[in-house]
């Protein structure tokens, strides 16, 4: 009997580094959702403040700012999504973009009812480049942080 109350033991502390990890990478994930709908957040309020004209200091400066701000929308978006099993984890990142490009399109959307802005699909087409590598950076980094055991 005490012989089998250590097997118990022993099962319980062989198990215990990936309970650990699946509880970090849950942690994480929540971590990343947060800064998902707080990133959204901050873009829906800029893109509610009225237009203001100020001259950009290089060609294509504001198409650049779009793919940077969708760029860290695409990297939170990835590290909130639960990984799947099977061929649907090839999907994951792809859904990721498409999340990102929809939010793109309602925010230009949006800015067709605040006064001094106009929607442009160019825009939307920056969004989406930077989305797109928001998502493949943080696929790179965060593949093998964010995986849950089988």
């Amino acid at each position: 009997e005490a012989e089998s109350g250590g097997e118990v033991l022993r099962l319980g502390l062989a198990l215990a580094p990936e309970r650990s990890a699946v509880l970090k990478s849950n942690t994480l994930r929540t971590l990343f959702l947060l800064c998902t709908l707080g990133w959204a957040g901050v873009i829906f309020y800029l893109s509610h403040l009225p237009g203001v004209d100020i001259p950009p200091m290089y060609p294509g400066e504001d198409k650049l700012i779009h793919a940077i701000v969708f760029g860290i929308l695409g990297f939170f978006a990835l590290g909130a999504m639960k990984d799947p099993v099977g061929r649907q984890r090839a999907l994951l990142p792809w859904l990721a973009v498409i999340l990102v490009i929809a939010y793109g399109v309602l925010d230009e959307f949006h800015q067709h009812f605040v006064p001094g802005r106009t929607p442009d699909i160019h825009d939307v087409m920056a969004d989406a480049v930077g989305g797109m590598l928001g998502v493949w950076l943080s696929y790179r980094l965060l593949k093998s942080r964010l995986r849950y055991p089988e």
